[in-house]
């Protein structure tokens, strides 16, 4: 039988360094959850992707944006604005950028899922 679980992303199990930003992460038995804070300026493809080595992120988010806001290019060309309250699914294969002169921060349920 499942039990409940408490974690505070105070607290993390683990950060993640991100450039111009930090990903801090809790495990649950079922479950990872991150919570992503990206300073302005902040880029996927300028801050990760030297660190990744991939061409685009290629993880997989689910999520929602507590504050400030933030711009996803799909490789496929499509692009949208993500802000304050936007619930979100991001699949792999994009870049991204913090756009305005907030900190962005979301919480993530898909990126570091339990495989």
């Amino acid at each position: 039988m499942a039990k409940m679980e408490k974690k505070n992303l105070d607290s993390p199990d683990e950060v993640r360094e991100a450039g111009k930003g930090k990903i801090s992460v809790v495990g649950l038995s079922s479950a990872n959850v991150g919570r992503l804070f990206y300073e302005p300026g902040w880029k996927w493809s300028t801050d990760v992707k030297p660190i990744h080595g991939t061409e685009s992120c290629e993880l997989h988010h689910v999520g929602v944006v507590e504050s400030g806001s933030i711009h996803v290019k799909m490789n496929d060309g499509s692009e949208e604005e993500f802000g304050p309250g936007d619930a979100f699914e991001i699949p792999g294969g994009h870049d991204a950028w913090v756009t305005g002169k907030e900190p962005f921060v979301a919480l993530d349920f898909g990126a570091f899922a339990k495989h």
